[in-house]
């Protein structure tokens, strides 16, 4: 009998030892969150307890993981999006997985076919606009007229050089325009006073006139405006939002959003069964009113506040590729012209 017990007390001993032992490090942008009782239900269940190492912004992330690739800092990054995707694929951090679950995903998201990187969730940088503001003015009909002396100095946009959305906005301004015509639209911008701040939440929350500012026209998200509705603390809820979606032709920006395992992870199988979970059906339908973007898995429900996040029919696209040959290259001419003042055609002359 004492032996039985013995042996029950030692198989528990290390069954508790195993289960302490597989822990779970993901490293992720800033913005990362899922609800903590779907977390808790992952770790009972699988036994794998999680950790979140927030790395800043999803560059500033991606670098972190790309510095530490001699001794990885976590066991699986999140939040690197398909302006980043070739870096990721090039600084050669992550290893191959093919989930069971990806024929459940939108196949245009899969961008990457060596299976490195899965796709999560995706969504649209795109302008947003104060209805009270516009309720009696006419909007931009098209993506130029930003840059007309009848919306100047209504615009507020974030730096490419510091800023995601920033970055997919300028973006959206080569799709749009072209390699010879982008610069002179952001020099008339400038000369039109768009208003250029650091990253997102200062343009938003500050500078943006739902907030207090003094700009109605915004670069944001277009789900926004959803989840302006669904924070609304107003009694009686309104039944629409205070903001809208702009979409002006190939002014919004395609995102996709990616998780990876990372080289010289201890606990693959742990990262394999994050990966299944992160894109099964319990997980995608918690992430729209979490993280505000679209699950990348096809029959995940919406929510019903998801009707006023709008997806444009006319996004802007650009390849992996593209902008990975040319992303610091459009950053550095957007910073001549539009921080620095110089002009289009001198920038252009100097290519």
């Amino acid at each position: 009998m004492w032996i039985k017990l013995w042996i029950s007390v030692l198989v528990l001993g290390l069954q508790i030892t195993a289960a302490q032992a597989t822990t779970l490090t993901v490293l992720t942008h800033d913005s990362w969150a899922l609800d903590k009782n779907l977390i808790a239900q992952f770790e009972r269940q699988s036994g794998i307890r999680l950790r979140f190492l927030k790395g800043g912004d999803a560059g500033e992330m991606l670098n972190k993981a790309i510095l530490s690739k001699g001794a990885p800092i976590a066991d699986v990054i999140y939040g690197f999006d398909n302006t980043l995707l070739s870096r990721a694929l090039r600084a050669d951090i992550l290893q191959p997985y093919r989930s069971p679950e990806l024929p459940a995903l939108r196949p245009e998201l899969l961008l990457d076919q060596t299976f490195r990187a899965t796709p999560v969730d995706f969504g649209y940088v795109a302008l947003n606009y104060d209805r009270d503001y516009f309720k009696d003015k006419p909007l931009p009909e098209r993506f130029a007229d930003l840059a007309s002396p009848e919306f100047a100095r209504l615009l507020v946009v974030q730096n490419p050089a510091s800023s995601s959305p920033g970055l997919a906005f300028l973006l959206a301004t080569v799709a749009a325009f072209g390699e010879d015509r982008y610069l002179g639209f952001w020099e008339d911008l400038r000369k039109n006073g768009v208003r250029v701040v650091s990253g997102w939440s200062d343009a938003y929350y500050t500078h943006f006139t739902r907030a207090g500012g003094d700009r109605p026209l915004v670069v944001s998200y277009s789900t926004s405006p959803a989840a302006e509705l669904y924070y609304s603390e107003a009694k009686p809820k309104p039944a629409e939002p205070p903001t809208a979606n702009l979409f002006l032709p190939k002014s919004s920006f395609f995102q996709v959003e990616y998780v990876g395992i990372l080289k010289g992870t201890r606990n693959l199988g742990a990262a394999q069964r994050f990966v299944d979970w992160l894109i099964s059906r319990p997980a995608q339908e918690n992430i729209p009113t979490q993280m505000w973007v679209y699950p990348a898995r096809r029959e995940a429900r919406l929510p019903e506040v998801f009707r006023f996040a709008e997806v444009p029919s006319e996004p802007a696209r650009l390849s992996p590729q593209q902008i990975a040959q040319n992303r610091e290259r459009w950053i550095r001419e957007w910073t001549q012209v539009v921080v620095q003042g110089q002009s289009a055609d001198a920038v252009r002359a100097r290519r």
